[in-house]
């Protein structure tokens, strides 16, 4: 399925979705992101979102756009967030601070080495951080890629595509 063809199932209620949906992937070349780091965050938030036709829409349009390896990383980055941004959004917000000098002691291996250059795999982890709700999460990413020279315009990018992907699932479930 398309994303036009998604677009047509999220109802009244979702007219605003449908514009937002329309002006992000119909206008990729504005948003200081590359075809893959546009792709690969959208795909780490669909697995994020965990709706099914939103994952199959969204690989539909990232088919013939990325290869398996940026697929892939999208697929870790929402699993080891999953784990990351619970973990770390209890650090942050705790009132015992102890827990922020505790090491935490989760694998995440998968970050060394995720399949895509790691500016790419930064963008998907803070789309998926800021969806998941981690402040720690988000401020780490986001200094990680402003130190790789990354665009205000592309990390604001990539949060407007994590709302709208966002709002995309809730006016398809409020459809249903």
């Amino acid at each position: 399925m398309s994303i036009a063809n998604f677009k047509q199932q999220l109802g009244d209620h979702g007219k605003d979705t449908k514009l937002n949906l329309s002006s992000l992937f119909g206008n990729i070349e504005t948003s200081g992101l590359s075809q893959q780091q546009f792709y690969g965050t959208a795909l780490a938030l669909a697995y994020s979102l965990n709706h099914q036709q939103l994952i199959d829409t969204v690989e539909a349009e990232a088919a013939d756009q990325i290869d398996d390896n940026v697929k892939g990383a999208a697929k870790l980055a929402a699993t080891l967030m999953a784990m990351n941004n619970v973990y770390y959004r209890f650090v942050h917000l705790a009132s015992d601070k102890q827990f922020a000098t505790m090491p935490a002691g989760l694998r995440m291996n998968g970050m060394a080495n995720p399949g895509v250059a790691k500016t790419d795999f930064e963008m998907f982890s803070l789309a998926v951080s800021a969806l998941n709700g981690c402040g720690l999460c988000i401020d780490s990413h986001v200094k990680t890629l402003q130190q790789h020279d990354v665009s205000a315009q592309a990390i604001q990018s990539l949060i407007k595509l994590a709302a709208v992907l966002n709002a995309a699932k809730t006016a398809r479930v409020l459809a249903a």
